[in-house]
């Protein structure tokens, strides 16, 4: 052994070729070194030989091995062992049992093999480790290379420059890539299908730092399955040696795609268990047809589509019955989108009546009865949407990835169809959705059903109402008159009151307020008899109590009708007017140059009472007065006490004396009549002129 001997390199010089700190596995294993000479004497002992065996280098060296570590039975067997080694240059390893200086005996892992240095000597090297601990670092990895392979959990050893450079299984599998497609690629030119820059920030940080990041929620497409939503757990935690040299970022994942999908398909629940609930609350608040499919309109957008129309059959809107053959005419009663969605009115604007020819998806969705989906449009699904190829293209132009059309029905009858689609949301169409959009559709048709009935039976009391309505002349002798009838803002409201003006014989005048109990085409057929029989006795030039007393004889022959009536006479060439009241208010009276007061009248009772007289009162009515006769829906509400109605009504009539009568009764009614009042009004308002 000389100055050149290699296995003596010089102290504080490194190893050629050295380019990286030494790893720590050797020192997990403390192999211990011993070097033989030809005759079995110790010539070198290493420090971890003195922590195997138990002897320090001073009682080690220069003694024969055998004697040292081997108890006497075994001799034999090991210098047999040695001279094998020593003529054959073959190594030999397995485990054997030595002697410690404790006098213990441990099984030890051996490793033995020839030695010739460069003058030609010959030495036995024996390396040495604790079988022990042999077994418990193979158990370690052992069980680290199953956990690893075998492991659902996704598992990667990413370097310092976030380089890939283990992967498991499993996470070839999430990746949809192998390991050999991963490994020796950076963390952005693999995970393409995620915000790859935030996940490396996330992995600089930890190594940066050492701060571990557990449970970090990872949503994505991977290009394996780019039409399904995925969802990880990942974890990073710096790895490092026993030193604390950092090695780079271990990576641990796992798909919780199933977790995800069940969280959303709850959260989804309850939403449309929320937009069903909103629904019952906000759609049909109203009577009206368009109100009401506004209202649908503005719960489904944006919680189920960003776009919405809803359609309903012109033949509906029009009281016919629908065509089965030839195009679908629809009217676009409300429409709705989103703030990206400005597109949707110009499509189809609301109001106008569009012809959908018989391939186009709505008129199928109406005349199958049936929703029509489809979850990803192509250009010719939205030719087939559209009803017009310009609207068609603004569609494509707008984003529209996905429809679906569910028909209006109710009580059997299909009134229409909701056409919904989607542009700024990702996901198409699915079951669930259609399911929603049919009850969403479901509760809307019932009400506009009911809205649309409600509509005909206004206009049907309305129709008979203004039918018996007289067209008064503005001009009577010795008269100017103006007069209003506003119906009730409900159907249910409409039908009970009149005015009429007819000239007498003697140039005299009738003027007539009526108000007959009740509502609805009933009540307005009842006051056409009234008002009908109040013409024939008023021709036979009778005093107005009179009228009123044969009036009241009629009404109670008629089941169930009793009215209210002011009946006055007017003769101008006696400057004076007989009144009679039936149950009715007091008219007011404007004299001119004066404020308007009512006029104390005997109220009497209702027509249709009986048993009761009725009186006249006559009173002076000069050029210039102003008569007002009205019904109650004028000056009667729920919450204002008539006395100051009363008082509002005088008020109005004062500041409008002297000015024309139509102009009269605008004023009036802007004051005194709220838009969609409860109760029908009637007013007549004469002068008598010079």
């Amino acid at each position: 052994m000389g100055e050149t001997d290699v296995s003596r390199p010089g102290r504080g010089r490194p190893l050629a070729g050295a380019g990286s700190s030494p790893t720590s596995l050797l020192d997990l294993l403390s192999v211990a070194a011993v070097v033989l000479d030809t005759n079995g004497r110790v010539v070198f002992w290493s420090p971890q030989a003195e922590e195997l065996f138990g002897y320090t280098a001073d009682e080690a060296l220069g003694r024969f091995a055998a004697r040292l570590l081997v108890h006497e039975e075994h001799w034999d067997e090991v210098i047999t062992l040695f001279a094998e080694v020593m003529e054959s240059g073959t190594d030999w390893a397995g485990a054997f049992p030595i002697r410690h200086k404790d006098g213990s005996t441990r099984l030890v892992e051996f490793r033995n093999m020839r030695l010739l240095d460069d003058l030609g000597d010959t030495y036995a090297l024996g390396l040495a480790v604790d079988q022990a601990t042999v077994a418990r670092v193979e158990r370690g990895v052992a069980l680290s290379a199953r956990l690893v392979t075998q492991s659902p959990i996704g598992l990667a050893i990413l370097d310092t420059d976030l380089r890939y450079l283990t992967v498991n299984p499993a996470l070839e599998r999430m990746h949809g890539l192998s390991a050999a497609e991963q490994v020796g690629r950076r963390v952005r030119d693999v995970l393409t299908f995620l915000d790859a820059e935030a996940v490396e920030n996330c992995l600089r940080h930890v190594l940066q730092t050492g701060e571990p990041v557990t449970d970090q929620h990872v949503i994505g497409r991977p290009d394996a399955d780019p039409h399904r939503e995925h969802a990880w757990s990942a974890s990073y935690h710096r790895l490092e040696d026993a030193s604390g040299r950092v090695l780079g970022v271990v990576t641990s994942v796992i798909d919780i795609t199933e977790r995800h999908e069940a969280t959303l398909a709850a959260n989804r629940a309850r939403n449309r268990l929320t937009l069903i609930a909103n629904a019952s609350a906000s759609i049909g608040t109203t009577l009206d047809v368009e109100q009401t499919a506004h209202e649908l309109a503005r719960v489904v957008v944006p919680d189920l589509a960003d776009m919405v129309f809803v359609h309903v059959l012109d033949s509906v809107l029009r009281g016919r019955a629908p065509s089965v053959t030839g195009p679908a005419r629809f009217r676009a009663v409300a429409t709705a989108g989103v703030h990206a969605c400005e597109a949707v009115h110009t499509a189809e604007p609301p109001g106008k009546v569009a012809a959908y020819d018989s391939d186009r998806l709505l008129t199928r969705c109406v005349r199958t009865r049936r929703p029509v989906r489809v979850a990803e449009c192509t250009r010719q699904d939205l030719r087939r949407i559209a009803h017009t190829s310009e609207a068609a293209s603004l569609l494509e132009t707008t984003g529209v990835h996905s429809y679906l059309a569910v028909p209006l029905l109710a009580r059997g009858e299909v009134l229409g169809a909701l056409s919904l689609a989607r542009v700024g949301t990702p996901a198409p169409f699915d079951e669930d959705d259609t399911l929603l959009a049919c009850e969403l559709a479901g509760r809307a048709a019932t009400c506009i059903d009911n809205a649309r009935w409600y509509q005909s039976a206004r206009d049907t009391a309305l129709t008979l109402q203004r039918r018996l309505l007289p067209q008064l002349p503005s001009r009577l002798p010795g008269l100017t008159i103006a007069s209003r009838y506003l119906p009730a803002g409900a159907v249910s409201e409409i039908g009970g009151d009149w005015f009429d003006a007819m000239h007498l014989r003697g140039d005299r005048t009738a003027l007539v307020v009526g108000d007959v109990m009740g509502s609805g085409i009933n009540a307005a057929a009842s006051m056409g008899q009234l008002r009908s029989a109040t013409r024939a006795f008023a021709g036979l030039d009778l005093d107005p109590a009179e009228v009123l007393r044969q009036l009241d004889r009629l009404t109670e022959d008629v089941e169930h009708t009793i009215a209210t009536c002011a009946y006055c006479r007017y003769d101008p060439g006696q400057g004076q007017c007989r009144i009679s009241l039936a149950g009715h208010l007091p008219p007011a009276l404007v004299r001119a140059g004066r404020p308007a007061r009512l006029l104390e009248l005997p109220s009497g009772v209702p027509l249709g009472v009986g048993g009761t007289a009725f009186e006249t009162t006559a009173f002076d009515f000069r050029p210039g007065d102003q008569l007002a006769l009205y019904t109650d829906g004028l000056v009667e509400t729920r919450c204002d006490p008539i006395d100051t109605r009363l008082g509002t009504l005088l008020e109005a009539l004062t500041a409008t004396a002297g000015q024309d009568l139509e102009q009269t009764c605008d004023s009036v009614l802007e004051r005194l009549r709220p838009p969609g009042g409860d109760d029908d009004v009637a007013l007549l308002v004469a002068r008598a002129e010079g």
